[in-house]
């Protein structure tokens, strides 16, 4: 074999191979951590990230490399490097058996703290009925099922009961079966209900089959997802809340695990490791990231949720008292009254504050120019923007934005 020896040497300059694929958010992430942690501590490390990972693991024997960060999610890969004569890490989700760790150092997703992040978000917002879409088992989705667990586990203990749909893969010749079994299983549900998907892009079926079955989200269906991946979030009408997981983290772990491994500090070599169990580390969510999927608030009037539905969807569209009323189909004076009755406050002041918060999300967490605040969160102009800020804050845009800052 061509693998590089390690001279134990401080100060040599490694060979490191990085085995994950950059188009998923997940890996994208554990690679960014990886980076930081070379940058915070300038270890001497030349880093090849490889564009077709798999192919290569067919021509092991002509490597020259001194040690590996891998996604050992994928079991031919794990299979692969399991017993190589050089540091190997892997990256991946938990499994709750030990049989199912491999015999590495292993970092990994906390799973059951990310699904009860999900959990507690959704309980807070004062639901009682839960569900669980999740992934058919295989051997590439051994996270999925502990997600699933874990949720099962967290409303035995509460007292709940949990509705639970794997669904079917992903894949374009089953679609429209695929999204019609899921439209069929969420009009089983019952409402209002909150539902974790086990990630993302399967929280956008969920939204897509919501639209299907005109059930309407926040307000009967609340979904969380899992990655925060703003691909899948960016795809869908409704924003998606999402549980931020920890793999900035588990990136800069895995390359101190290596680290260490190279430097032959605390960790052995693996002809050395055989009295104990190699390190794993467990990574906490960063936490929620709430969006409009699950602004759900307790409201029992039908009329008023079909009313604050239609607010949430078009209010940064400019859209009128009148528009509402229409809508719904009722009197003015009738919805007026229910809606004041269940939320305290007006129709009217229902869409100030819809556009309001929007405003002041835009303005703390991007770097939009007024203008196009302005118009995305539909005021007729920049002067319009200020008045009303200036009124409700006594601040303009910009003082608002740099106060919000300061207090962070």
């Amino acid at each position: 074999m061509k693998f590089s020896r390690l001279s134990g040497q401080e100060g040599r300059q490694y060979s490191i191979s990085l085995l994950f694929n950059a188009n998923k958010v997940y890996d994208r992430q554990v690679i960014e951590g990886i980076g930081h942690y070379l940058q915070s501590t300038k270890v001497d490390w030349d880093v090849y990230l490889e564009e077709d990972c798999l192919a290569r693991l067919n021509n092991l024997d002509n490597w020259e490399v001194d040690g590996i960060i891998a996604d050992f999610d994928d079991p031919v890969m794990q299979a692969a490097l399991i017993d190589l004569p050089i540091p190997v890490v892997g990256v991946g989700g938990s499994y709750q058996a030990d049989k199912d760790y491999p015999n590495v150092p292993y970092v990994a997703t906390d799973n059951m703290a990310v699904v009860n992040c999900a959990y507690q978000h959704l309980k807070q917002k004062g639901l009682q009925r839960f569900a669980f879409y999740g992934f058919p088992p295989d051997e590439e989705h051994r996270w999925a099922l502990e997600r699933e667990r874990a949720i099962v586990s967290l409303c035995e203990k509460d007292g709940f009961k949990c509705s639970v749909y794997r669904g079917y893969k992903t894949q374009p010749d089953t679609w429209h079966y695929s999204m019609n079994r899921l439209a069929e299983w969420i009009e089983s549900l019952p409402s209002p209900v909150g539902v974790i998907a086990v990630t993302d892009a399967r929280a956008r079926h969920l939204l897509q089959a919501c639209d299907k079955t005109n059930r309407l989200v926040p307000d009967q269906v609340s979904i969380v997802g899992i990655d925060d991946d703003d691909i899948a979030r960016n795809l869908s009408r409704v924003s998606l809340s999402s549980v931020s997981q920890g793999c900035f983290d588990m990136g800069f772990q895995a390359a101190k695990l290596l680290h260490r491994q190279l430097n032959r500090q605390k960790v052995e070599k693996p002809s050395e490791q055989k009295a104990k169990s190699p390190p794993r580390v467990l990574v906490p969510p960063i936490g929620i990231i709430q969006r409009q999927s699950t602004d759900f608030k307790a409201l029992q009037d039908t009329y008023v949720i079909q009313a604050m539905h239609y607010v949430r969807q078009h209010a940064c569209r400019g859209i009128k008292v009148e528009q509402v009323i229409d809508y719904v189909g009722i009197s003015r004076s009738n919805l007026e009254q229910r809606f004041v009755q269940e939320c305290g406050h007006s129709i009217h002041t229902e869409i100030h504050y819809e556009k309001l918060n929007k405003a002041c999300k835009m303005l703390t967490e991007t770097d939009t120019e007024l203008s196009e605040i302005a118009s995305s969160c539909g005021y007729p102009s920049i002067q319009y923007l200020y008045a009303v800020f200036k009124k409700h804050f006594g601040q303009t845009p910009k003082q608002y934005k740099r106060n919000a800052v300061n207090m962070t």
